[in-house]
């Protein structure tokens, strides 16, 4: 069969067979006016839940200064061609000290992209001796850098450390008898439910086991711990994680990541990652545009912002709780409100809130997160107020009330007429 012809001929995939009533709207919507809690969809004001700006840092005006004064003298395309070839500046090991000073780690590397690079340095870090171990809920980029790997892989449920330690043990023993060695993958912050990973019992873990701990913390770096240093920081167990990776799209407003760790493997990573080898360097502005953002962080305005972020996160979790919603096992400012129901009455539920309630957040189904599941992802930023909490709180008490009375039921998606 000819290959475009299977794909015409597909259903589109679970989230792809409804293109035809979910594009524009529910997937691939168009928010727009300025980067905040309160923007512009459809041609209607939104209270708005979906940016992962934790800091607000996407519109202050140091950074948007500084963006924008960078952009202006480099322009976007300097340097040109990959770092190890012609595009390495003194500002982009700058930044990568930075970030190796702020985790407590020797050296530090640069991603151009976090979902790239994460993927680049797991296939970089292992052969096919050594056996890996990830969460059974680790991120798609994480789940995609396992798959490049040709030995062993192994999954624990998420979260837990019992039969964690049951799969390193049968890990350790086969990556012994093979010279290999083990990798144990997970992330400091779920992104879909808020969950922290139990960083610290893991890493209790070495007591009994030889392996290495690397963690995506692209949720946590910026935010949790007492200088934003990570969930391992918030965790007290800095120390014990071997390679640790800060993504720049959240905390920070921005694009790229960085790995921290030894300094021998990351200069290993430096002369073998794909993704950084063969790919473009990372533009100046951005590069100086990160400095500027790293100089807020690891300052006392950077301590302000966060705790304006975990008010505005509390405030909103105690809400929904005391309103008798599920979030699940939240503890970072995601919060995912579980819906009983499946993809079609989400959606009702979704329409009515952007068009009668004017709230936009986003609804999350498979393969997103696990079958069955259908949450409404809130994304608390130091941008929003209290004011924005009670409105959102009232809001989903009401789209509720519509629920329980089956307001929203019926299969048909095409049909989503709200009273």
């Amino acid at each position: 069969m000819d290959i475009f012809e299977r794909i015409a001929n597909n259903s589109g995939g679970p989230i792809g067979q409804y293109f035809e009533q979910a594009a524009g709207y529910y997937v691939y919507p168009r928010l727009e006016g300025e980067l905040g809690p309160h923007m512009m969809f459809n041609g209607q004001p939104v209270l708005n839940w979906s940016l992962n700006n934790y800091l607000g840092l996407a519109n202050h005006p140091e950074v948007r200064k500084e963006d924008a004064r960078a952009a202006a003298e480099w322009g976007l395309a300097y340097p040109m061609g990959a770092r190890m070839m012609s595009g390495h500046t003194r500002y982009h090991e700058k930044l990568e000290r930075i970030f190796a000073d702020f985790e407590k780690k020797e050296d530090a590397f640069l991603f151009n992209f976090g979902y790239q690079g994460i993927m680049s340095a797991i296939d970089a870090l292992v052969n096919r001796h050594d056996v890996i171990v990830y969460d059974a809920e680790a991120h798609a980029c994480l789940l995609d850098g396992i798959r490049l790997h040709i030995g062993s892989k192994y999954k624990f449920r998420h979260n837990d450390i019992e039969d964690c330690d049951k799969v390193l043990a049968r890990a350790c023993e086969e990556a012994e008898s093979h010279g290999g060695g083990v990798l144990l993958i997970t992330e400091g912050v779920f992104g879909m439910t808020g969950a922290l990973g139990k960083l610290d019992k893991i890493v209790a873990l070495k007591q009994k086991y030889n392996f290495r701990i690397f963690v995506d913390d692209a949720h946590g770096f910026g935010l949790l711990g007492e200088h934003g240093r990570g969930t391992s920081e918030q965790l007290g167990c800095m120390d014990g994680i071997d390679l640790y990776i800060g993504a720049f799209a959240k905390s920070m407003a921005s694009i790229g990541g960085f790995i921290a760790g030894p300094r021998a493997i990351i200069n290993y990573l430096r002369y073998n990652m794909r993704s950084q080898m063969y790919a473009k360097s990372l533009p100046m502005p951005l590069v100086l545009g990160n400095i500027k953002r790293m100089e807020i962080i690891d300052s006392p305005e950077g301590d302000e912002l966060r705790a304006k972020c975990w008010k505005i996160t509390h405030a909103i979790q105690k809400g929904f709780v005391d309103a008798g919603f599920d979030i699940g096992e939240a503890e970072a400012c995601v919060t995912p409100v579980h819906i009983k129901g499946g993809p079609a009455q989400a959606s009702k539920m979704a329409k009515d809130l952007r068009e009668n309630y004017h709230i936009f957040c986003s609804i999350v189904v498979y393969p997103v997160i696990p079958k069955g599941m259908v949450i409404f992802r809130i994304v608390s930023t130091a941008a929003h107020t209290m004011a924005d909490v009670e409105e959102t709180l009232n809001a989903f008490k009401e789209i509720k009330r519509k629920l329980d009375a089956g307001c929203y039921d019926g299969d048909d998606i095409a049909a989503m007429k709200i009273d």
